[in-house]
């Protein structure tokens, strides 16, 4: 094993040249470094960490200095670096004085002993620098909990009874588009009000739903869910409210609970409510109005305690205007209303939708997950979707089952959608070939990274000369931490 100790004398002196300079480096470029030793006492903090010590609680540095750093440093890590002697090169670190992007490096003697670590804060305001990073992290995050929270929901549930299926973690996407609809369902699963989700068919509608439901505070109700435009029009008013006992011929002796008695305590979900009949729409808004219902063939009101969201892929207010739907039940049913995207709207979250539905397509198959080629994946965000991911579930599963192999090609795809009546769009062609000569001596053009830097060099030097050098001052001005400033600086001067 080579060590300092075997290198020859002028080697030896390099390596310690370039250890100092190293740290050197690192001291006037990072934002902050720290130095703890075996025992995790925090031993050194440079000039630029000093100025987080009044955020920390403390006004002076021997306060900090002298003292574990699991005591004045919530959230650290450096006990697991000094016990595993293995680096954490980039992390996020969260606590009073802010969030971090930082380093832990340990630190050995001539022996490999772990002697202690060192502590890098590269950016101080990573809440700036990485927001789009952040935003993901928090919402992939987010949707972790809701599905924790399901899975605990669940099991507090008593056996038998009907309860969501879905989270909001089971919306897949991180489009604007999916993010904004998500944003809205989760403030709409604070309140008690009625929703409706407006959308057409396949975008995903009922997911939204259950996924409501799961986090709202009925999460421990059921979750009953009926579609109207499957059920019979002479079957509704029992389906709803229920009957009594010999209510009609044929009725059950012992009478039937509908969904409104079933939803007790929970939410129901009214699908395709555009097609409810007129003669039932009064008894709904009775119900969502009185909060009680009078199930056919009886006299009695019975009370129920039910949280209705209702969806739709129809024009409610046209209905409302053409005289088919009631507007007193609309504005009812429209207090907190939800649009939700067609696929076409958010394209970018294809991928993403794909990679879940070949999952769920090779487990109900049998079949290993597929592989779409960059073409076909191509085509495939290119094209409108009428019926949203419900057709897109269908022709994934139809080129799966007609593909050779695992890998599925743009051709099988462009073969399903012209066979279900579907005029393909061509995607852009992917570039793969070289730009010609001829085009690159007409028109010149700059590699986009040589752009954007010369761009941030020209930015940068108009900050300069206007805030008279402050690098300080430069830094916060343009957003970036004194680091990135630094090393952009030093790369101009090149």
């Amino acid at each position: 094993m080579l060590t300092p100790d075997s290198l020859p004398r002028d080697a030896h002196s390099i390596l310690e040249l370039a250890a100092r300079s190293m740290f050197a480096l690192f001291s006037s470029a990072s934002e902050g470094m720290m130095l703890v030793d075996r025992q995790a006492r925090v031993v050194w903090i440079n000039e630029q960490y000093k100025r987080f010590l009044p955020a920390l609680g403390f006004e002076r540095e021997e306060d900090f200095v002298g003292h574990p750093v699991s005591m004045v440093v919530h959230n650290t890590q450096m006990h697991q670096v000094l016990e595993t002697g293995k680096p954490i090169l980039i992390d996020l670190l969260t606590n009073r004085a802010g969030t971090f992007v930082v380093s832990r490096i340990p630190l050995r003697d001539a022996a490999g002993q772990v002697i202690g670590a060192l502590g890098i804060v590269l950016f101080d305001h990573a809440e700036t620098t990485l927001q789009p990073l952040i935003d993901k992290f928090s919402l992939l995050q987010r949707d972790l909990d809701d599905a924790r929270r399901e899975l605990a929901t669940q099991r507090l549930q008593a056996p038998g009874q009907r309860q969501s299926k879905y989270t909001f973690a089971s919306f897949v996407g991180l489009s604007p588009a999916a993010v904004e609809v998500k944003r809205h369902a989760r403030r709409a699963a604070l309140s008690s009000s009625p929703v409706l989700l407006l959308g057409e068919t396949g975008t995903g509608k009922e997911l939204l739903a259950h996924a409501i439901h799961a986090a709202s505070s009925r999460a421990r109700g059921p979750f009953i869910s009926v579609n109207i435009a499957a059920v019979p029009e002479t079957l509704l008013e029992a389906e709803f409210f229920g009957y009594a006992p010999g209510a009609f011929t044929g009725a059950d002796r012992k009478g039937r609970d509908g969904k409104f008695r079933l939803a007790d305590g929970g939410t129901l979900f009214l699908d395709e409510i555009g097609d409810m009949p007129q003669a039932l729409q009064s008894k709904l808004l009775r119900a969502l109005q009185e909060g009680e219902i009078e199930p056919l063939g009886s006299n009695k009101l019975l009370p129920v305690n039910v949280r209705v969201i209702a969806a739709t892929s129809r024009d409610l207010a046209g209905l409302v205007r053409a005289g088919t739907f009631r507007e007193d039940l609309f504005y009812r049913l429209n207090v907190l209303p939800i649009r939700v995207p067609a696929l076409r709207e958010r394209r970018a979250d294809i991928a993403a939708l794909l990679e879940v539905l070949g999952e769920d397509v090779a487990l109900r198959s049998g079949l290993p997950p597929p592989e779409l080629s960059p073409e076909a994946l191509a085509l495939l965000e290119a094209q409108p979707w009428p019926g949203n991911i419900r057709e897109l579930r269908n022709v994934l599963e139809q080129a799966v089952m007609r593909s050779e192999s695992v890998r599925v090609e743009a051709e099988v795809f462009s073969l399903v959608l012209s066979e279900s009546g579907v005029q393909p769009l061509q995607a852009a062609p992917l570039r793969t070939e070289a730009v010609s000569v001829e085009t690159t001596i007409a028109v010149p053009v700059r590699p986009l990274a040589e752009q954007v830097a010369a761009l941030e060099a020209r930015a940068i030097r108009d900050a300069m000369v206007t805030l008279g050098g402050n690098k300080a001052a430069v830094a916060k001005a343009l957003g970036i931490s004194r680091a990135t400033l630094y090393a952009r600086l030093e790369l101009s001067e090149k």
